[in-house]
This record gives C-alpha cells, structure tokens and sequence, in this order.
C-alpha cells in the first residue's frame, strides 16, 4: 500500500500524464482505504478539469524577458 505522500505525488503525475498504468492502479486502491486522499484526489482532477477549461494564455517569452529588464531598471 501506498502512503499518503507517494499518492500526492502519484496525483500530480496523473494530472500532467505522466504516470504509469501500476501508479494508477495502486493509487485507486490506496484511495479506497483513504478518505483523505479520496479527498485530494477528488480536488486534483476538479482542479485540472478547470485549468484546461479556462484556456490560459501565458506571456511570450519576449515581453517577459522586456518586463524584467524594465523591473531591473527601476531599481
């Protein structure tokens, strides 16, 4: 059996689609003995199924690097 903090980071892994079929099938039979991790779990998925949902767009690197080079002149 799993503990509580491998099935965290087995949780991640899921999220981003890195984990292995075995992670998967050990983390939902750790989950079926773990209200805790039940609960985590639950939220994870909740909180990647918004994520993909809201469709983010994130700076080019250009005006990131631009903003930190205006923020370092500053100081």
């Amino acid at each position: 059996m799993k503990s509580c903090k491998d099935v965290e980071i087995i949780c991640t892994k899921i999220q981003y689609k890195e984990a292995s079929l075995l992670e998967k099938i050990k983390i939902k039979l750790h989950v079926l003995f773990c209200k805790t991790c039940k609960t985590f779990s639950k939220k994870n998925t909740e909180l990647t199924s918004l994520c993909s949902q809201a469709n983010i767009k994130t700076l080019p690197i250009e005006e990131k690097e631009k903003m930190k080079t205006e923020l370092k002149s500053r100081t």
